[in-house]
Protein backbone atom coordinates (compact mmCIF):
# COMPACT_ATOMS: atom_id res chain seq x y z
CA UNK A 1 0.00 0.00 0.00
CA UNK A 2 1.55 3.48 -0.87
CA UNK A 3 2.00 5.90 1.34
CA UNK A 4 -0.54 8.16 0.09
CA UNK A 5 -3.29 5.69 -0.01
CA UNK A 6 -2.64 4.76 4.00
CA UNK A 7 -2.85 8.68 4.75
CA UNK A 8 -6.04 8.46 3.08
CA UNK A 9 -7.45 5.14 4.87
CA UNK A 10 -5.86 6.45 8.07
CA UNK A 11 -7.58 9.86 8.11
CA UNK A 12 -11.31 8.11 7.27
CA UNK A 13 -10.42 5.36 9.76
CA UNK A 14 -9.77 8.49 12.57
CA UNK A 15 -13.51 9.70 10.81
CA UNK A 16 -15.23 6.99 11.46
CA UNK A 17 -14.25 6.48 15.28
CA UNK A 18 -15.05 10.15 15.44
CA UNK A 19 -18.29 9.36 14.33
CA UNK A 20 -18.85 6.13 16.07
CA UNK A 21 -17.44 6.58 19.35
CA UNK A 22 -20.19 9.01 20.84
CA UNK A 23 -22.46 6.74 19.57
CA UNK A 24 -21.36 3.74 20.93
CA UNK A 25 -21.20 5.76 24.43
CA UNK A 26 -24.81 6.43 24.44
CA UNK A 27 -25.87 2.97 24.09
CA UNK A 28 -23.34 1.55 26.25
CA UNK A 29 -24.88 4.27 28.38
CA UNK A 30 -29.08 3.94 27.93
CA UNK A 31 -28.04 -0.07 29.43
CA UNK A 32 -26.56 1.28 32.52
CA UNK A 33 -28.42 2.08 35.81
CA UNK A 34 -29.28 6.00 35.91
CA UNK A 35 -28.32 7.16 39.65
CA UNK A 36 -24.27 5.81 38.01
CA UNK A 37 -25.06 7.97 34.90
CA UNK A 38 -25.91 11.10 37.49
CA UNK A 39 -22.15 10.33 38.83
CA UNK A 40 -20.69 10.21 35.63
CA UNK A 41 -20.03 6.27 36.21
CA UNK A 42 -20.30 5.84 32.33
CA UNK A 43 -18.70 1.80 31.40
CA UNK A 44 -17.98 1.87 27.85
CA UNK A 45 -19.44 -1.79 27.65
CA UNK A 46 -23.27 -2.28 27.62
CA UNK A 47 -24.69 -4.27 30.33
CA UNK A 48 -27.19 -7.31 28.82
CA UNK A 49 -29.56 -6.81 32.19
CA UNK A 50 -30.18 -3.21 30.79
CA UNK A 51 -31.50 -4.44 28.15
CA UNK A 52 -34.67 -3.84 29.23
CA UNK A 53 -35.19 -0.49 29.15
CA UNK A 54 -35.98 -0.49 25.28
CA UNK A 55 -38.94 -2.22 25.96
CA UNK A 56 -39.63 0.14 29.21
CA UNK A 57 -39.05 3.34 27.00
CA UNK A 58 -41.27 2.19 23.74
CA UNK A 59 -43.92 1.09 26.19
CA UNK A 60 -43.88 4.22 28.41
CA UNK A 61 -43.86 1.59 31.38
CA UNK A 62 -40.94 1.60 34.35
CA UNK A 63 -39.41 4.72 36.29
CA UNK A 64 -39.59 7.88 34.84
CA UNK A 65 -42.27 7.00 32.23
CA UNK A 66 -43.71 10.75 32.58
CA UNK A 67 -43.21 11.24 28.39
CA UNK A 68 -45.54 8.50 27.84
CA UNK A 69 -44.87 5.77 25.28
CA UNK A 70 -41.85 6.76 22.62
CA UNK A 71 -43.39 4.48 20.28
CA UNK A 72 -46.15 7.13 19.61
CA UNK A 73 -43.45 9.72 19.26
CA UNK A 74 -41.59 7.46 16.89
CA UNK A 75 -44.64 7.38 14.58
CA UNK A 76 -45.94 11.03 14.83
CA UNK A 77 -42.37 11.89 13.50
CA UNK A 78 -42.23 9.76 11.00
CA UNK A 79 -45.35 10.54 9.61
CA UNK A 80 -44.27 14.32 10.15
CA UNK A 81 -41.19 13.53 8.26
CA UNK A 82 -42.68 11.69 5.40
CA UNK A 83 -45.46 14.06 4.93
CA UNK A 84 -42.91 17.30 4.99
CA UNK A 85 -40.57 15.16 2.52
CA UNK A 86 -43.22 14.39 0.03
CA UNK A 87 -44.82 17.69 0.34
CA UNK A 88 -41.79 19.43 -0.47
CA UNK A 89 -41.15 17.30 -3.80
CA UNK A 90 -44.86 17.75 -4.59
CA UNK A 91 -44.85 21.75 -4.31
CA UNK A 92 -40.65 21.66 -5.80
CA UNK A 93 -41.51 19.92 -8.79
CA UNK A 94 -44.93 21.91 -9.77
CA UNK A 95 -42.92 25.30 -8.89
CA UNK A 96 -39.55 24.45 -10.99
CA UNK A 97 -41.52 23.06 -13.76
CA UNK A 98 -43.81 26.56 -13.98
CA UNK A 99 -40.40 28.63 -13.71
CA UNK A 100 -38.18 26.01 -16.22
CA UNK A 101 -41.14 25.40 -19.04
CA UNK A 102 -43.87 28.09 -18.85
CA UNK A 103 -43.61 31.48 -20.17
CA UNK A 104 -45.78 33.86 -18.01
CA UNK A 105 -45.35 37.94 -16.48
CA UNK A 106 -42.60 37.99 -13.71
CA UNK A 107 -41.49 34.76 -14.21
CA UNK A 108 -38.37 35.38 -13.17
CA UNK A 109 -39.23 37.74 -10.23
CA UNK A 110 -41.25 34.69 -8.75
CA UNK A 111 -38.04 32.51 -9.04
CA UNK A 112 -36.38 34.94 -7.60
CA UNK A 113 -38.71 35.51 -4.51
CA UNK A 114 -38.01 31.98 -3.95
CA UNK A 115 -34.40 32.20 -3.93
CA UNK A 116 -34.70 34.88 -1.49
CA UNK A 117 -36.54 32.83 1.20
CA UNK A 118 -33.57 31.01 1.61
CA UNK A 119 -31.49 33.90 3.30
CA UNK A 120 -34.32 33.64 5.59
CA UNK A 121 -34.04 30.74 8.30
CA UNK A 122 -37.54 29.01 10.09
CA UNK A 123 -36.54 30.79 13.41
CA UNK A 124 -36.48 34.30 11.68
CA UNK A 125 -40.34 33.35 10.87
CA UNK A 126 -41.81 31.72 13.50
CA UNK A 127 -43.75 34.27 14.68
CA UNK A 128 -45.43 34.66 11.40
CA UNK A 129 -46.04 31.47 10.98
CA UNK A 130 -47.57 30.92 13.87
CA UNK A 131 -49.69 33.61 13.86
CA UNK A 132 -50.83 32.09 10.62
CA UNK A 133 -51.12 29.17 11.40
CA UNK A 134 -53.40 29.84 14.17
CA UNK A 135 -55.83 32.30 12.07
CA UNK A 136 -56.20 29.23 10.16
CA UNK A 137 -56.87 27.00 13.47
CA UNK A 138 -54.17 24.63 12.80
CA UNK A 139 -52.36 24.82 16.41
CA UNK A 140 -52.69 21.36 17.53
CA UNK A 141 -53.03 19.73 14.45
CA UNK A 142 -51.31 17.45 12.35
CA UNK A 143 -51.73 19.76 9.78
CA UNK A 144 -50.04 22.91 11.59
CA UNK A 145 -46.87 20.77 11.89
CA UNK A 146 -47.02 19.52 8.31
CA UNK A 147 -47.89 22.65 6.04
CA UNK A 148 -45.71 25.41 6.97
CA UNK A 149 -42.76 23.78 6.59
CA UNK A 150 -43.92 22.06 3.02
CA UNK A 151 -42.13 24.63 0.77
CA UNK A 152 -38.55 24.19 -0.11
CA UNK A 153 -36.34 26.75 -2.37
CA UNK A 154 -33.61 24.75 -2.64
CA UNK A 155 -35.49 21.50 -3.72
CA UNK A 156 -37.35 23.82 -6.04
CA UNK A 157 -33.71 25.22 -7.42
CA UNK A 158 -32.46 22.07 -7.88
CA UNK A 159 -35.46 20.52 -9.63
CA UNK A 160 -34.86 23.81 -12.14
CA UNK A 161 -31.89 23.17 -12.76
CA UNK A 162 -32.47 19.56 -13.77
CA UNK A 163 -34.96 20.58 -16.14
CA UNK A 164 -33.35 22.94 -17.75
CA UNK A 165 -30.71 20.22 -18.58
CA UNK A 166 -33.17 18.24 -20.45
CA UNK A 167 -32.29 18.87 -24.26
CA UNK A 168 -34.78 20.87 -26.20
CA UNK A 169 -35.35 18.63 -28.80
CA UNK A 170 -36.85 16.29 -26.62
CA UNK A 171 -39.40 19.09 -25.53
CA UNK A 172 -40.19 19.89 -29.11
CA UNK A 173 -40.51 15.71 -29.63
CA UNK A 174 -43.15 15.46 -26.88
CA UNK A 175 -44.86 18.83 -28.46
CA UNK A 176 -44.90 17.03 -31.86
CA UNK A 177 -46.19 13.74 -30.28
CA UNK A 178 -49.17 15.94 -28.74
CA UNK A 179 -47.42 15.69 -25.17
CA UNK A 180 -49.32 18.04 -23.01
CA UNK A 181 -47.60 20.10 -19.99
CA UNK A 182 -49.07 17.35 -17.21
CA UNK A 183 -48.02 14.51 -19.37
CA UNK A 184 -44.35 15.85 -20.44
CA UNK A 185 -43.81 16.37 -16.67
CA UNK A 186 -44.97 12.72 -15.55
CA UNK A 187 -43.51 10.87 -18.35
CA UNK A 188 -40.27 12.55 -19.44
CA UNK A 189 -39.43 15.13 -16.61
CA UNK A 190 -40.04 12.58 -13.71
CA UNK A 191 -38.66 10.36 -14.71
CA UNK A 192 -35.39 11.63 -16.25
CA UNK A 193 -34.90 13.17 -12.63
CA UNK A 194 -35.44 9.90 -10.68
CA UNK A 195 -32.52 9.63 -8.77
CA UNK A 196 -32.08 13.55 -8.00
CA UNK A 197 -36.06 12.54 -5.94
CA UNK A 198 -34.75 9.81 -4.33
CA UNK A 199 -31.56 11.92 -2.90
CA UNK A 200 -33.68 15.09 -2.03
CA UNK A 201 -36.34 12.88 -0.06
CA UNK A 202 -33.26 11.11 2.20
CA UNK A 203 -32.25 14.82 2.79
CA UNK A 204 -35.90 15.93 3.49
CA UNK A 205 -36.78 13.19 5.30
CA UNK A 206 -33.68 13.59 7.32
CA UNK A 207 -34.63 17.73 7.71
CA UNK A 208 -38.33 16.70 8.95
CA UNK A 209 -37.20 14.12 11.11
CA UNK A 210 -34.78 16.26 12.85
CA UNK A 211 -37.45 19.37 13.22
CA UNK A 212 -37.53 20.36 16.80
CA UNK A 213 -38.60 24.00 17.13
CA UNK A 214 -41.52 24.34 15.14
CA UNK A 215 -43.52 21.22 16.62
CA UNK A 216 -42.48 22.69 20.26
CA UNK A 217 -43.96 26.19 19.42
CA UNK A 218 -47.25 24.53 17.25
CA UNK A 219 -47.88 21.52 19.31
CA UNK A 220 -49.26 21.11 23.20
CA UNK A 221 -51.00 17.36 22.49
CA UNK A 222 -49.08 15.20 24.07
CA UNK A 223 -50.61 12.72 21.36
CA UNK A 224 -48.44 14.73 18.68
CA UNK A 225 -45.53 14.83 20.56
CA UNK A 226 -42.69 14.54 18.40
CA UNK A 227 -39.74 12.70 18.99
CA UNK A 228 -37.23 15.49 19.18
CA UNK A 229 -39.36 17.55 21.55
CA UNK A 230 -40.03 14.40 23.99
CA UNK A 231 -36.07 13.97 24.27
CA UNK A 232 -35.41 17.30 25.55
CA UNK A 233 -38.71 17.20 27.61
CA UNK A 234 -37.13 14.24 29.51
CA UNK A 235 -34.27 16.18 29.79
CA UNK A 236 -35.86 18.88 31.08
CA UNK A 237 -38.38 17.33 33.75
CA UNK A 238 -38.59 18.66 37.03
CA UNK A 239 -36.43 16.16 39.87
CA UNK A 240 -34.82 13.45 38.71
CA UNK A 241 -33.33 12.91 35.19
CA UNK A 242 -33.37 9.77 34.20
CA UNK A 243 -30.69 9.34 31.47
CA UNK A 244 -30.83 5.49 30.49
CA UNK A 245 -34.24 6.52 29.53
CA UNK A 246 -33.25 9.43 27.43
CA UNK A 247 -30.11 7.72 26.00
CA UNK A 248 -32.84 4.68 24.91
CA UNK A 249 -34.85 7.22 23.32
CA UNK A 250 -31.92 8.86 21.11
CA UNK A 251 -30.80 5.92 20.14
CA UNK A 252 -34.64 4.66 18.61
CA UNK A 253 -34.62 8.45 17.47
CA UNK A 254 -31.60 7.05 15.39
CA UNK A 255 -33.27 3.73 13.81
CA UNK A 256 -35.50 5.46 11.20
CA UNK A 257 -33.44 8.26 9.23
CA UNK A 258 -30.62 5.60 9.23
CA UNK A 259 -33.08 2.88 7.70
CA UNK A 260 -34.35 5.30 5.06
CA UNK A 261 -30.41 6.18 4.45
CA UNK A 262 -29.74 2.44 3.69
CA UNK A 263 -33.27 1.35 1.74
CA UNK A 264 -31.99 4.72 -0.58
CA UNK A 265 -28.54 4.02 -0.63
CA UNK A 266 -27.72 3.51 -4.00
CA UNK A 267 -30.53 5.48 -5.22
CA UNK A 268 -29.24 8.67 -2.79
CA UNK A 269 -25.04 8.52 -4.12
CA UNK A 270 -26.37 8.34 -7.50
CA UNK A 271 -28.49 11.24 -7.10
CA UNK A 272 -25.96 13.50 -5.53
CA UNK A 273 -22.92 12.04 -8.25
CA UNK A 274 -25.59 13.06 -10.47
CA UNK A 275 -26.27 16.24 -9.21
CA UNK A 276 -22.61 17.46 -9.21
CA UNK A 277 -21.63 16.65 -12.59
Amino acid sequence: MTPSRLLTHGMLLVGVLLFFLPVWLVFAASTQDASALSRGEISILPRLEGFGIYWQVLTGTGAGAQQGAVWRMLGVSFAMALAIAGGKLVVSVLAAYAVAFFRFPLRLVCFWVIFLTLMLPVEVRIMPTFELVADFGLIDSFGGLVLPLVASATATLLYRQTFLLLPDELVEAARMDGAGPLRFLRDMALPLSATNTAALFVILFVYGWNQYLWPLIAVTDTNLQTIMVGIVRMIGTEGQTYWNRVMATAMLALVPPVLVVLVMQRWFVKGLAEGST
